[in-house]
């Protein structure tokens, strides 16, 4: 096989499969990336075995073919190469020339026919959805995926597709993100899935703002097409827990606050907290917090805000990392904080679909 193509466009091509590629594999074929050059495109594939990528990117091909090759080295070399064409060639032992410019490489790759295949999902489910309104959906749970391999049911995002709505959950035991979205599909395709986070990682770096996304659906893989790029993964198995039962009724109290501002605040109050300690506490007076830090080893700190609260005075406290997650992820200027006592969980939301339970922290006085 033999091609050629600009630096930038193989850069491109190779930045968007190279994060699947572990780099603890006993299978030596799964450090390489598989590149099938024809009809004027050089496609991109890798695989884990759990979740495999591929995508494509033009180039002008002399002659057609595929190999494979080891991915984070040949990353390496494209990315330092000096000039702006690179100019490719396999011979029939799977040894790789690249020339560019004044430099010279060549690299022993593995025969293609040894590369996993991707699933097929002939007869699948198939939906399609905004790639604006997956990406936001991620961007608003994905933080709160649980990283306890114990639990490995919670090692992803829950998607439940039901009644015309997509919900996207994501919880690690002490906190909840939740959201909807409205989506047209038929009734015979209502499912439950739960997306391993390393999908929704890579599924997060290939999303856009416009145009759809196709997902595909078989009983334990599912396929998310974005233009040209192709993304599989196998679904995790198993039961997701009833998370409807850990969303509080009715809240007793609310407070307005800038979303923006509280960020800032606990960001920086929470300097103060240590790990033996490791909570702020938002104390709450009519249209007034004060949040404040304090570990006996290390100091205390202090900062008061103006919100919009008519309740009677009140105090809770929250890990402060896990105050600021959803605040991060967010965009609205205001956030709403529903409050039952100390010890019951509190309820972040914002006008629009979005749900965050936090459980509160216990603190001595």
């Amino acid at each position: 096989m033999k091609f050629r193509i600009s630096k930038e466009a193989f850069l491109d091509g190779l930045q968007k499969v190279q994060h699947v590629v572990s780099s603890r594999t006993t299978l030596p074929i799964l450090s390489n990336v598989l590149l099938v050059a024809k009809d004027g495109r050089i496609q991109f594939t890798t695989t884990d075995l759990d979740v495999g990528i591929t995508g494509s990117v033009e180039a002008q091909i002399d002659k057609e073919g595929a190999t494979t090759l080891p991915a984070k080295r040949l990353v390496s070399i494209i990315r330092e190469l000096p000039a702006s064409e690179v100019e490719v060639s396999v011979d029939s032992k799977n040894h790789a020339s690249i020339r560019c410019g004044p430099s010279f490489f060549k690299i022993i790759g593995l025969s293609e026919t040894e590369f996993p295949p991707l699933p097929d999902f002939e007869g699948a489910k198939v939906f399609k959805i905004p790639q604006q309104t997956l990406r936001d959906g991620l961007k608003k749970t994905s933080y709160a995926i649980s990283t306890d391999e114990t639990r490995y049911v919670l090692n992803g995002i829950f998607a439940s597709f039901r009644e015309g709505k997509l919900t996207l959950v994501a919880t690690d035991g002490r906190r909840l993100a939740m959201v909807d979205a409205d989506l047209e599909f038929p009734a015979s395709h209502e499912t439950d899935v739960i997306i391993p986070t390393k999908a929704v990682q890579e599924l997060q770096r290939l999303l856009g703002d416009a145009g759809e996304v196709i997902v595909k659906l078989s009983d334990s893989q599912i396929s998310f097409t974005i233009g040209d790029s192709l993304l599989a993964s196998k679904l995790i198995e198993g039961n997701y827990p009833n998370y409807r039962q850990v969303i509080p009724g009715d809240s007793n109290e609310r407070v307005v606050i800038g979303r923006e501002a509280l960020l800032e605040t606990v960001r920086r109050v929470s300097l103060l907290s240590s790990d033996k300690s490791n909570s702020v506490k938002l104390v709450f007076s009519e249209n007034h917090i004060e949040v404040t830090a304090n570990s006996p080893d290390v100091g205390e700190a202090q900062e008061s805000m103006d919100v919009i609260y008519q309740g009677p005075p009140m105090q809770i406290a929250f890990n402060p990392e896990f105050l600021q997650a959803p605040l991060r992820a967010l965009d609205t200027d205001d956030i709403y904080l529903d409050l039952i006592d100390e010890m019951s969980p509190g309820v972040l939301r914002i006008e629009g679909s979005f749900l965050y339970v936090l459980m509160p922290m216990r603190v001595t006085n």
